[in-house]
C-alpha cells in the first residue's frame, strides 16, 4: 500500500514539499507540527524502505495551497529538527520508469 502512496503522481501546483535529511526517528505528527503553523495539511509521508520499514531520510508534507506551501519552504529551510538540519524543497513529479513496457 505505502509503495503506491508514496509514488503516487501529484498535481503540479507546486503544494507538496520534499522534506530531506530528517532524522530516521522521525515521525508523522513531529514533522506535521512546524509545518502546520504554514497553513492546513493534507498529507504528511515519511518514505520508508521496503524490506525494514525503517525510515529513508526524507519525508514529503503536502499543504491545501500553494501560497503555504511556499512560505513553509521559505521559513523552515535549513531549520532544525530532532538534531538533523532540513533541507526543504518544492516537489518535483519525476516520471515513472518503465522496464519492458510492463506499467
Amino acid at each position: 500500500m505505502f509503495f503506491k502512496r508514496a509514488f503516487h503522481s501529484f498535481p503540479k501546483q507546486l503544494q507538496k514539499l520534499y522534506v530531506g535529511n530528517i532524522a530516521w526517528t522521525s515521525t508523522e505528527d513531529q514533522l506535521r507540527q512546524p509545518f502546520s503553523k504554514f497553513g492546513s495539511i493534507l498529507d504528511v509521508f515519511i518514505v520508508r524502505d521496503r524490506l525494514t520499514g525503517r525510515s529513508r531520510g526524507f519525508a514529503f508534507v503536502e499543504f491545501a495551497n500553494k501560497q503555504d506551501a511556499e512560505k513553509a519552504k521559505q521559513e523552515l529551510d535549513g531549520t532544525t529538527l530532532n538534531g538533523r538540519v532540513l533541507k526543504v524543497n518544492l516537489a518535483v513529479d519525476r516520471e515513472r520508469k518503465t522496464f519492458n513496457n510492463e506499467f
